[in-house]
């Protein structure tokens, strides 16, 4: 095999709502694969920053659930709720840099903004925010009595940013900055999305106190010094609002690499919302049966091992030759072309 670098830092960070199901072991199974692959760390985080959907006992359960599969972090677990100080302190940041404000709108007030300039949203896309308090609280409305989010301001240059990506386009009222993000997934390849037009100035911090998954996942990932995030795909939708916030926090971006979906029987993401059931690995067998039913997922070949741990060390380099040799040879072609 050949020699990866060693200083790899990967991790999975699943949401304490309920137990693992078959969709989140394809993220775990993939991510340790990974890190395992490139001979490097592999670490658990559980995102429980928010705490209004927290379930008591999930997060213990959802370790347990690793345990029996043979996946165990290489560093003690963390813990977001423990971490809202280092949230604060990035969001102190982004406001005195003025690229942060407090926002008191209403999901039902967007919805008629929106609804009264004419645009029409789609199912499943991003509710846009139309910059209501992105000048100020509307009149009638101040941040020490009103309840008010912090949303990140996506029309304007950010200092960590490089200008030739950033593009410009006159409105009625000044001049706006629209953030087009492209990256390479290591698995869906070349990515774009212009957040400005597509997302909006997005939440960084709930009108209820809860520090957002964006902040709290950009943030750890730097404190953790994470170089590969390897998850589900539909999370690829906010890698560019990510990426966004590392350059406006002056954070190095890792890599990311976007893995396959379980479907539930209606077609859409098999999630808890969707009829997931609880992943059974009370028993070996039962274990390594839910083991190879995520390694089908990311096309792998059915494990003729016995164990959970022969079946873990041979997917190994299968692993290596179906996706790192595999990107490694895109990036060359890429190399080549430029």
């Amino acid at each position: 095999m050949t020699q990866q670098p060693s200083n790899y830092r990967g991790r999975f960070a699943p949401s304490p709502t309920g137990p693992l199901h078959a969709g989140s072991l394809v993220a775990a199974l993939a991510s340790w694969l990974d890190a395992r692959a490139h001979g490097g760390q592999w670490l658990v985080r559980m995102e429980d920053v928010d705490t209004p959907r927290t379930v008591p006992g999930a997060a213990a359960r959802i370790l347990q659930q690793l345990a029996d599969c043979g996946l165990q972090s290489d560093e003690p677990v963390a813990w977001q709720s423990a971490r809202c100080a280092l949230y604060q302190e990035a969001l102190d940041q982004l406001i005195a840099a003025g690229l942060a404000y407090p926002c008191a709108c209403s999901r039902k007030e967007i919805e008629a903004a929106i609804a009264l300039a004419g645009e029409q949203r789609a199912r499943h896309t991003e509710l846009v925010y139309p910059g209501t308090c992105r000048h100020g609280l509307v009149p009638g409305r101040d941040s020490g009595h009103t309840p008010c989010a912090w949303r990140l301001r996506t029309d304007t240059h950010m200092e960590n940013e490089p200008i030739a990506l950033v593009e410009y386009t006159h409105t009625a009222i000044n001049l706006v900055a629209h953030h087009t993000i492209a990256w390479h997934d290591l698995r869906l390849g070349a990515q774009q999305q212009d957040v400005t037009a597509e997302v909006g100035d997005f939440v960084l911090k709930r009108a209820d106190g809860c520090f957002t998954y964006q902040l709290a996942v950009v943030v750890d990932d730097s404190a953790q010094s994470i170089t590969q995030v390897v998850r589900g795909v539909d999370l690829a939708d906010n890698t560019a609002r990510q990426i966004l916030l590392q350059r406006a926090l002056g954070l190095t971006t890792p890599q990311y690499l976007h893995t396959p979906l379980v479907l539930g029987a209606n077609g859409e993401k098999l999630s808890k919302q969707n009829g997931a059931l609880a992943l059974d690995t009370a028993s070996p067998a039962a274990a390594l049966a839910a083991l190879q039913q995520a390694a089908h997922v990311l096309g792998l070949p059915a494990a003729t091992q016995a164990t959970v741990a022969n079946a873990l060390a041979g997917w190994i380099p299968a692993w290596q030759a179906a996706y790192v040799d595999r990107y490694r040879a895109t990036a060359a072609r890429i190399d080549r072309a430029t």
